[in-house]
């Protein structure tokens, strides 16, 4: 699967409102660039008409005079593009130093490109998530950004520049919102079959809230009590799945594939593929492949017994 046109338009549409003061300046520089554009466009075009008009051939007319050696019109053409370039790149180099500072002696954030998922880690907490990446509101996060197989690109649009994850070359960006809410992001790079679902969340909340919320996803996993939730963690721990998966509170320590501990709290599943309800979250232990094709999940053949017990488990891991 590509790019996705509906997620290019999203994109596109959602970086026309810029919530931090990084994409702002960025905003602004696109209309400045796109208002001197857009101006010697229709100079350009308007001279064309013109000429096109009061030059077409006419029955019986001599051909226009030819005129040659303006010097003044040779500085005038000069002088007005290298006027125009020093100033986009005077704006340029201000909005870069605005959008892109040097980043801080330690990262607030790590984030690591799979395909296709985002590992998220809180290095000063120890908190380690998968596909929503919180901040508080008002702060500027210092993100390093890795890749564990391939390129990626980390884009929030709303919120800071692309920035190219590369395997064992680290990138960083600064991550801020201004406002409370909920930021699309995605990867903008195709790095393979599922590359249009391989989106995340970014959520902005107040200080406090966001302090409340890092507290609580520190907290180990709760122990089932309902018979349906019981089998189903001890069918967890049976299978392959602890092999790939880490819970925390549990003998489940992997770092393969996404971190569990607090999945039922998620906004979605599978990077964006679905939205995380008991229904979806059922089909997808039934056969991850039809649902994201090429998914490094293999088809359990889990019976629906299995899907039912192991479900039930899963949803506990608020």
């Amino acid at each position: 699967m590509g790019w996705g046109w509906g997620t290019a338009v999203v994109n596109a549409l959602t970086s026309m409102s810029p919530a931090s003061q990084g994409t702002e300046e960025i905003f602004h520089l696109w209309m400045i660039s796109i208002a001197i554009f857009g101006l010697i466009f229709l100079l350009v075009t308007g001279f064309v008409v013109y000429s096109l008009m009061k030059y077409r051939w006419r029955e019986g007319e001599a051909e226009p005079e030819q005129v040659a050696g303006q010097l003044t019109v040779e500085i005038v053409w000069t002088v007005i593009p290298m006027a125009i370039v020093v100033l986009l790149f005077v704006l340029t180099v201000r909005t870069m130093a605005v959008a892109d500072p040097g980043p801080a002696p330690a990262p607030d954030l790590i984030v690591t490109g799979h395909q296709w998922w985002w590992e998220v880690r809180y290095p000063k907490s120890g908190l380690v998530t998968a596909n929503e990446i919180h901040i508080p509101t008002g702060v500027p996060f210092s993100v390093e950004l890795d890749s564990a197989d391939v390129l990626h690109e980390f884009w929030v649009a709303q919120l800071a520049r692309k920035m190219t994850t590369v395997p064992g070359h680290p990138n960083h960006i600064w991550l801020e919102a201004d406002t409370p809410g909920s930021y699309p992001g995605s990867c903008s790079e195709f790095c393979g079959t599922e590359h249009a679902w391989m989106r995340f969340t970014v959520i902005a909340q107040p200080p406090a809230e966001f302090a409340a919320w890092e507290r609580a996803q520190l907290q180990p996993s709760v122990l089932p009590t309902e018979a349906g939730a019981v089998a189903g963690e001890q069918l967890f721990m049976q299978m392959s799945c602890v092999s790939c998966h880490a819970i925390g509170g549990t003998p489940a320590h992997a770092r393969v594939g996404p971190d569990l501990t607090h999945l039922a709290g998620r906004i979605q599943i599978g990077s964006g593929v679905l939205d995380n309800s008991p229904d979806n979250l059922r089909n997808w232990l039934r056969n991850p492949q039809a649902v994201k094709p090429g998914v490094e999940m293999p088809n359990f053949q889990f019976t629906d017994q299995q899907v039912t017990v192991l479900a039930d488990y899963l949803e506990t891991l608020k």
